[in-house]
């Protein structure tokens, strides 16, 4: 290993990204990894230790340990220039147990292996009425708009039981989120999309349906604000995620002629492709994790009271993990990737996206075999704001018409 691993001067840290390698880490993060998988980031004066975390067995490490918080209120960020407010009401992902134990526990019978197949036929009903719905809009279109988007808010309102009636003005919600609009537009839908669910939240209570937010409002173990804060959070994890992976993963395949044809030429490829797609991509780059307690990790020694910054995407490009990682591969094994997460924050719907993207892919690219991009690749809009979920604000695609 290099002699710099234990090297103590601070770095800077830079999360952009080349412009001729949109979907590559930072460079920067990939130097890291290679020179000090741990290292000190450098901090304002009178601010907690700062550490980036770029190897992958070390992010595996802290992504298992208690030791590591995942409360906001413990995480210092610097661009922020302090630390966070507590999760909001619900919002599983900011939580650590005793409080995370439980609210996880009522929603794990939910999203069991078993319980997810049998979405699978709706979410191949889903997937064909919207590949129908853009064949007959015609070339070019914004494949964000018109099919990522859709698939995952529609499913969203199976799972959570919207009306059908309603799923417009849902949709409407969800599409000012996911665009590249104002933030203050942003935050107007966000705060109505989170009064409209507070209002189905406690619907459900006086009239449960088949669906998972009933499940839950009838369970007996969720406060009213509690019950609205899950649903927001469930609609949060389960669409832009998604959609921004079935995006960005078409556009990846668009990049890659031979790995696109691979994939349209055996269906059955595409279990090993989502995955393979899953670490290539690590839309969720970055992660923040708050240390409860002195702990020594990879020969450093962290305090109590600092905050490491894990950076999933170079993680999940870790050679000493993965052969040739920066080569996308759909016939490559990529069990362990961390896109997912691991330990108890591992994500509740991964099983769920899997199956929209294992339906999704193949289906987009046997309906359209001559799908291409409708403008150079370098005119996309990415989402560039290291908060956000990486992915595209939009995918203008053409075709040839049959």
């Amino acid at each position: 290993m290099s002699n710099t691993y234990y090297r103590d001067e601070p770095v800077a840290l830079s999360l952009d990204r080349a412009p001729a390698c949109p979907l590559d880490p930072a460079p920067s993060l990939t130097a890291l990894r290679a020179e000090r998988p741990i290292a000190r980031l450098a901090a304002p004066e009178g601010a907690p230790g700062l550490w980036v975390i770029t190897g992958y067995d070390l992010v595996r490490r802290i992504l298992a340990d208690p030791r590591f918080s995942s409360r906001y209120e413990t995480h210092y960020h610097p661009l922020a220039g302090g630390h966070l407010p507590p999760a909001p009401v619900g919002d599983l992902t900011g939580l650590d147990a005793p409080e995370h134990t439980r609210l996880r526990k009522l929603l794990t019978g939910k999203f069991t292996v078993r319980r997810m197949n049998l979405l699978t036929e709706r979410v191949t009903e889903i997937t064909r009425e919207r590949l129908d719905a853009m064949e007959q809009q015609g070339p070019p279109a914004d494949l964000v708009e018109v099919f990522a988007q859709p698939v995952p808010a529609l499913m969203i309102c199976e799972l959570l039981g919207v009306p059908y009636g309603d799923r417009d003005r849902f949709q409407s919600f969800t599409r000012v989120l996911s665009d590249a609009g104002t933030a203050e537009a942003q935050y107007a839908a966000f705060a109505e999309l989170g009064a409209y669910l507070r209002e189905l939240a406690l619907a459900k209570r006086a009239q449960p349906t088949d669906d998972l937010l009933s499940d839950l409002a009838t369970s007996g173990d969720l406060t009213d604000e509690e019950l609205g804060g899950v649903a927001a959070f469930l609609l949060g994890a389960g669409l832009d995620t998604t959609a921004n992976m079935l995006a960005l993963g078409t556009f990846a395949l668009l990049r890659d002629p031979a790995q696109l044809a691979g994939l349209r030429g055996d269906p059955d490829l595409a279990a090993g492709a989502v995955e393979e797609l899953l670490r290539y991509l690590s839309i969720a780059a970055t992660g923040m994790r708050g240390v409860l307690e002195d702990v020594e990790l990879g020969g450093r020694q962290l305090k109590a009271g600092d905050t490491v910054i894990i950076a999933i995407n170079a993680a999940n490009r870790d050679p000493a993990r993965f052969a040739d990682p920066d080569t996308l591969d759909l016939r490559r094994s990529a069990a362990g990737h961390l896109a997912f997460g691991h330990g108890v924050h591992q994500c509740l719907g991964q099983q769920l996206a899997r199956i929209e993207m294992r339906v999704a892919f193949p289906a987009l690219l046997t309906r359209f075999p001559t799908l291409r991009l409708a403008v150079p690749a370098e005119e996309l809009s990415l989402r560039t704001d290291p908060s956000q979920v990486y992915g595209l604000h939009s995918l203008p695609v053409t075709w040839d018409r049959g």
